[in-house]
Formats: structure tokens, sequence, C-alpha cells
């Protein structure tokens, strides 16, 4: 079943990034450390708000992105990192992919410790970085069809909204189910304060681009009257150098005429180069 050419296409059209095939290695190698490590390594490495104000674990708005609770949370996770991740890193490059990725989660991160700064529960995952994409996909395919729950075709433009509004309620009605709603939404907000920010700076550089580009037309005329007065000024010198040897009549009705051009420009304000 097809939606033309909208629609997202699964499997091995759409092969692994070099980042997104990283970042599931990364996430799935520190999950079986996790397993083994146990709670300790969460503590450690998990966002916990008041460690990172009061004990300045500021490790923890990075690590815990690679930290998961349970294996569907990172096979849900992962998922969507390949499903919206690949088409992402395809389109940007993987420099420009990465560091939108960290800053999503990164600023997710942040943004659930300042939203509870005395919390001491750890938060744990990637999906800070996850809404991040998701809403990035929904800005650049925003016609593109995704699938809702692998049976509902949604535009990824609706599916953006839906979630962002999901998000938006359950922060603030459900705060002790154990997921981290608050972070959800940080990492949306914050990837679109960052793309909205990358947006309007290329603007203003494509502005200034093509300002410079329509100024140099005029700039041409202006070189080439300084050469031409400089050019006029050697002649009449010349000229004036052969007056004071042999005298007006030796002048030519050439001659004459650049000394009255000359004139004529002296007479409204044209400059010459002092000698």
């Amino acid at each position: 079943m097809a939606y033309g050419r909208t629609w997202f296409r699964f499997g091995p059209s759409a092969r692994f990034g070099g980042a997104v095939r990283n970042l599931i290695i990364a996430n799935v190698a520190i999950f079986i450390v996790e397993f083994v490590a146990g709670p300790r390594f969460i503590n450690f490495f998990g966002l916990v708000p008041r460690a990172v104000l009061q004990n300045f674990a500021f490790w923890q708005p990075v690590t815990y992105m690679f930290l998961h609770g349970s294996i569907w949370h990172i096979l849900f996770n992962m998922y969507a990192l390949w499903m919206f991740g690949t088409e992402i890193e395809r389109t940007w490059g993987s420099r420009e992919f990465l560091k939108y990725y960290f800053v999503t989660g990164i600023g997710a991160g942040i943004l659930t410790v300042f939203s509870s700064p005395s919390s001491p529960i750890p938060t744990i995952g990637a999906s800070g970085a996850i809404f991040g994409l998701l809403l990035a996909y929904g800005l650049l395919f925003p016609e593109r069809y995704v699938l809702l729950n692998f049976f509902f075709p949604i535009k990824a433009k609706y599916l953006v909204l839906i979630f962002g509004l999901f998000e938006l309620i359950v922060s603030f009605r459900y705060t002790s189910d154990g997921i981290a709603h608050f972070a959800h939404l940080g990492g949306m907000l914050v990837g679109l304060v960052y793309l909205k920010l990358d947006w309007r700076l290329g603007s203003f550089k494509s502005q200034v681009s093509r300002s410079v580009t329509r100024s140099r037309p005029r700039l041409l005329p202006r070189k080439r009257k300084d050469e031409d007065s400089a050019a006029l000024e050697r002649e009449v010198d010349r000229i004036l150098s052969k007056i004071s040897k042999l005298g007006m009549e030796s002048l030519t009705e050439e001659e004459r005429e650049i000394l009255e051009r000359a004139s004529r420009l002296y007479g409204s304000g044209g400059q010459f180069r002092s000698h």
C-alpha cells in the first residue's frame, strides 16, 4: 500500500547513516553495561537534578541520553532514531545531525534539571533527543506519511502536532507516572528554538551575500572612474610641463581639449591627487 511519493519507505531503502548507526551501537552497548552494573550505574550516569546542581555532576545531562529503563524503552527509542534520524542525517549530513541530536538531548536534560531542581530521581533515556528529531522530521518532511502505531498512516506534520500537544498536557497532569514528559517536551522546544535561530542566521547570511553581490556592479564604474581620473591627471601634468617648456602655441587641438575638460572637472569639484 502506498500514498504516492510522500510515503515513508521502511526497510533496506532507508539504510543506516554513519551517525545513526554509531548512536544505536553506543546505546545498545551501554544498555548491556547498565544491565550488568546495576542501579549504582544509573544513579551515577543518569540525570539526577539535585546531583547536578548540588554535587556538580555536569556530565549527567550528556550521559543520561545513553541509559534506558527497559528493553522496550531502548527498542522504541532506537526504532524512532532509525526511522526519523536516517532521513535527517541523509539530508543534513552526519556532522549537523549529531550537533542537533546532542543539542536537543542536552537541552532537554537542562530543562528537566531546572524544572525540578531538588528531585533525587534519575531521568534516563534518549527520548528528549528523539522528540527533537521528530520535530525536525515534521518540519523537513511535513507531507511525508508515517505509520502511527505501525498501522495508521498520518502526515508527519500532524504527528508532531499530536505528540507535542500530548506531552504538553501530560507533563502537567501526570507528574508521577515514571515518564519524563517534560524531557520529551523539552527536546521539542529546544529543537524548535535551535532550528528557528539557525534558519534566521542562514537568512541573514543570504541577505548579506545578496547585498554584496548587488553592490559589486556599482563598484566597477567607480573604479573605472578613478582610473580615468588618474589617467587624465597624468595627461594634464604632461601638457603643463610642455607649456612650461614650449609655450601655449605648441599645444595641439587634442591637448587643448584635454585642458578644457580638466578645467570643467576642477570647476565641478573634481578631485585630483596633489603632488
